[in-house]
């Protein structure tokens, strides 16, 4: 009988900093849906419906994200490592603050997504840089959303606006899409 080579060929593709970074960011995007969560449902507790729905929807956005970086880490031979989250940080004061924290929020989350597209070009990995740029887009979007929500709340009053102003940004908020344009998609035709 011949021998048999018992040791198993390793087929993981990606580094162990590759892996360790990426299994990172799942876990920011489920820290992520969970602070939109506790966003919505605090804004629902102060009457915003429309805003609620809109943080309601991005909860399950956020763990869209996670599960795309998981299935990637998978796809590549990885092993997917599921860690704690931290809780989500106390109920903002107001509209105000509420949208600038998820500013905040958002601009974190695009400089890790930015620590994954550095460390793989210095690791010239390129299928983890090109994997990575679908978030860099996805980051410009949600940046540009919250900006332009927060130009919204500034011109209905800011933290002065008036019931009636508020109860309009609601009903704008419920309705609103989910993406925002951005400025590699303008054209002559289509400005937004």
């Amino acid at each position: 009988m011949d021998n048999l080579n018992t040791e198993t060929m390793d087929t993981n593709r990606l580094s162990k900093k590759i892996e360790d970074i990426l299994n990172k960011q799942a876990a920011k995007e489920a820290e992520a849906a969970q602070v939109f969560l506790s966003y919505g449902c605090w804004a629902d507790s102060e009457g915003y419906g429309g805003i609620a729905n809109f943080f309601f929807r991005h909860v399950a956005e956020e763990r869209d994200h996670m599960m795309k970086v998981i299935q990637y880490i998978m796809q590549r031979g990885g092993t997917v490592k599921i860690t704690a989250i931290k809780a989500p940080p106390a109920d903002p004061k107001n509209l105000q603050d509420c949208f600038e924290k998820t500013f905040k929020h958002e601009v974190d989350n695009t400089t890790a997504i930015y620590e994954i597209v550095n460390l793989a070009h210095e690791e010239r990995d390129w299928a983890t840089y090109n994997f990575a740029q679908w978030f860099v887009k996805e980051q410009m979007e949600e940046e540009k959303m919250v900006m332009d929500l927060l130009d919204k709340l500034k011109i209905a009053g800011g933290p002065k606006a008036t019931d009636e102003s508020l109860f309009n940004l609601d009903k704008f908020m419920a309705e609103a899409p989910d993406e925002a344009p951005l400025a590699r998609d303008a054209s002559m035709d289509n400005p937004e």
